[in-house]
């Protein structure tokens, strides 16, 4: 496995500044997370045992979110937003 050696801060410009996200949008995803994933609710027996295990749900999670789910009252998905795909995908076809 790697592992990180040092950090180094380093101020960015530009494009990232226009996309500064603010805390209720960090808050709003950690919530979506916390419901969806049992692993990260307080006091919970579904824990994972491997880091690998971990890191596939989150994966998974992840992948059905931008991809399947349409959050709320939207029409379109996240990657149909972004233009990574012309249609919501089914939980099939992500699996595929």
């Amino acid at each position: 496995p790697s592992e990180i050696v040092s950090t180094k801060r380093k101020r960015m410009r530009g494009a990232i500044e226009d996309r500064m996200s603010c805390t209720s949008h960090v808050e709003r995803n950690n919530l979506t997370i916390r419901t969806f994933m049992r692993r990260f609710t307080r006091l919970a027996m579904g824990f994972s045992r491997k880091l690998g295990n971990l890191e596939a749900a989150v994966n998974l999670h992840m992948a059905y979110y931008n991809f399947c789910w349409r959050p709320g009252t939207m029409k379109y998905t996240p990657a149909e937003a972004a233009g990574l795909t012309g249609h919501g995908w089914t939980f099939d076809e992500l699996m595929a």
